[in-house]
């Protein structure tokens, strides 16, 4: 089953939806909601990707400190009956729209939350619905010839194609292990603190989370091989979209390694390979070429 699951929350009071498909978060729709939090107001985008802590907000929250959230439709606060086991400051809850609950703790730096289903059975097969057949749930699209720069690429019959949703197999290109650990491509990230990078290892799918807070369009420090700590980043190489150096791992095609870049700004989608390997390998759909 595809691990990253991004929840659609309702409101328990007016049981409308808290989701804004115009504010995206971890590259998802965003859960909106109005945070009160030492004296002022505004509104503040949770990341409605499971597990992941980052958020986009009007309001500067200071760690440790507690915040008061309400709905953006009915100005309701939303409150649990729970304290949270790790910090004992009150929780609050959403509702699920598959049905169920989630419950997240008020203080700012807090990882405790909580997701709880009505009818397990029914959520465990509406989620693999969404989720489970991400490789063949992409119709195949016409390989029209590739555009890049000043000249043209054609696809012709020796020209691989690696589809959109398709699983890259990805390593590291220092110590050639494997960067996917339970489904997911590992990273180590460095900014203002360490944690783990989890993106989504499928072929033009940019879900991604992490263990420490992430601001939206934010350049990464460094990312690094989870198993040799080398860093990934190419001095050489820079994001076709917006500039910001680019990472290299390596990705398997025709029984090879080939260079594979990504992004290190975070929410951009931009990936890419070498120019040597355009003429044997297309990236279906990419934002590079």
């Amino acid at each position: 089953m595809y691990n990253f699951i991004s929840l659609h929350l309702n409101c328990p009071f007016c049981n409308k939806s808290l989701m804004d498909n115009d504010k995206r978060v971890d590259n998802e729709p965003s859960i909106k909601l109005i945070i009160k939090h030492n004296g002022k107001d505004g509104l503040i985008w949770l990341s409605s990707v499971y597990g992941s802590y980052n958020h986009v907000s009007e309001v500067e929250i200071q760690k440790d400190h507690l915040a008061e959230f309400y709905c953006p439709h009915c100005d309701s606060q939303l409150m649990s009956k729970l304290s949270c086991k790790l910090c004992d400051a009150p929780m609050v809850d959403f509702t699920l729209d598959m049905g169920g609950r989630v419950s997240i703790c008020t203080r700012s730096g807090c990882k405790n939350h909580a997701i709880e289903f009505e009818d397990l059975g029914l959520a465990l097969k509406k989620l693999y619905q969404e989720y489970g057949d991400l490789e063949g749930a992409h119709q195949k699209r016409e390989k029209a010839p590739i555009h890049h720069k000043h000249y043209e690429i054609p696809v012709n019959e020796n020209t691989e194609i690696i589809e959109t949703g398709t699983t890259l197999h990805a390593f590291c290109p220092h110590c050639h292990k494997s960067l996917i650990d339970n489904d997911m491509l590992r990273l180590k990230i460095s900014n203002d603190e360490e944690g783990d990078l989890y993106l989504s290892p499928y072929l033009n799918v940019f879900t991604s989370k992490s263990t420490v807070f992430l601001p939206e369009n934010t350049v990464a420090k460094d990312l690094r091989c989870f198993h040799c700590d080398h860093s990934l980043i190419d001095e050489d190489k820079n994001c076709g979209k917006c500039g910001s150096p680019a990472a290299r791992i390596f990705i398997t095609a025709r029984t090879k390694f080939i260079d594979f870049f990504i992004c290190t700004k975070k929410g951009c989608r931009w990936h890419g390979l070498n120019e040597d390997d355009l003429f044997e390998i297309r990236l279906e759909d990419s934002n590079e070429w």
